[in-house]
């Protein structure tokens, strides 16, 4: 099948962690994450985290952020995240079905929360008829490809330990955005003061497998058996954990990173010639929303396919992955250059 920018899960497993998926097959290797797999990236994730880290594997993103909620959260209370977060619009209700809280959405910015709107739940703060805000979600990069900076996550952070909610990151493209912000994982989330992390690996050229990071002790009280109830136990972990060692282990998550993010560069630039195109976001990661005339989308969808974002505007998601080469981009142009002919 051609390469579209329909999504960087639509891609296949980038060579070198299929490669020690299939090292790792050799042989019995103790299970539940008692193998030496498990244990080193583990050990990875507090090099880059910091030594209170603490790792649990589950099989996809929804797992890490319904789990999140469930373990930051008690059943009076709420989690705060945008209207355009995927907590919100692509969970199917899962953070409230394990968690039995509240979702808050608040309008966004760029993608974003900001100070000014949270403030705003804060009103009824211990009025018992009203959910008490317990937590709040950054998607860092957001779902419209845009980054937090640290000053903004900063502030977040602060102003949520002042009232005592917790600090969750939705990092399904964490090193995308590390890498635009020319900072390392520990900077752009413990320094700042993020409580937990959802750490994707699906969309960074994994198979299968993500993370979710407690960054402060005691965080993680109980949450393995709430792992086991929501069956992300991973019996054989060690398929997930030799992919986070590749990846955390070397430059492979910086190269990978890089890449995504020069080639959604090198798309903005191709498309920006088009006066019928518009471009609408800023390009901080490896997305770029653009408008297209309807009457183009279909057609252009049979050679690179992509998602309309916004089905009343026209306005589409193209992503690049870790294998998006410059051909397909120039042949998307080209696709693009005979329809305004």
């Amino acid at each position: 099948m051609k390469r579209g920018f329909g999504s960087d899960n639509h891609s296949g497993v980038h060579p070198r962690l299929l490669k020690v998926i299939a090292d790792c097959n050799a042989g019995h290797a103790p299970s539940y994450g008692t193998d030496v797999w498990t244990q080193n990236a583990e050990n990875l994730f507090r090099s880059h985290f910091g030594e209170a880290c603490e790792t649990f594997f589950v099989f996809n993103g929804t797992a890490s952020n319904a789990l999140a909620a469930s373990a930051s959260l008690e059943s009076f209370e709420s989690l705060i995240c945008t209207d355009v977060s995927h907590l919100q619009n692509d969970e199917c209700g899962a953070p409230e079905f394990f968690s039995g809280a509240k979702l808050t959405c608040l309008p966004s910015h760029e993608g974003k929360l900001n100070l000014a709107s949270l403030e705003n739940c804060l009103i009824r703060r211990g009025d018992q008829h009203a959910s008490q805000a317990g937590a709040l979600s950054l998607t860092q990069p957001t779902e419209l490809g845009t980054t937090y900076s640290l000053n903004e996550i900063r502030d977040i952070c602060q102003w949520a330990q002042s009232h005592k909610i917790l600090v969750h990151m939705d990092g399904a493209r964490i090193a995308n955005a590390a890498r635009s912000l020319g900072a390392s994982f520990r900077e752009m989330t413990t320094d700042l003061g993020v409580d937990l992390v959802s750490f994707g690996g699906t969309k960074n050229g994994f198979l299968f497998g993500e993370a979710l990071l407690f960054l402060k002790p005691g965080l993680s009280k109980n949450f393995k058996y709430l792992r086991k109830q929501g069956g992300q136990l991973p019996s054989k972990s060690r398929y997930i954990a030799a992919q986070f060692c590749e990846y955390l282990g070397t430059d492979l998550w910086k190269e990978i990173a890089d890449h995504q993010i020069k080639m959604a560069q090198f798309l903005r630039e191709s498309i920006q010639g088009f006066s019928q195109i518009k471009i609408t976001q800023k390009t901080q990661s490896n997305a770029v929303f653009v408008e297209i005339p309807k009457d183009w989308i279909k057609d252009l969808r049979k050679d690179y396919f992509f998602y309309v974002w916004n089905e009343n505007t026209f306005e589409c998601r193209l992503m690049s992955s870790w294998d998006t080469e410059l051909s397909d981009i120039q042949g998307f142009a080209q696709r693009l250059k005979e329809k305004t002919q």
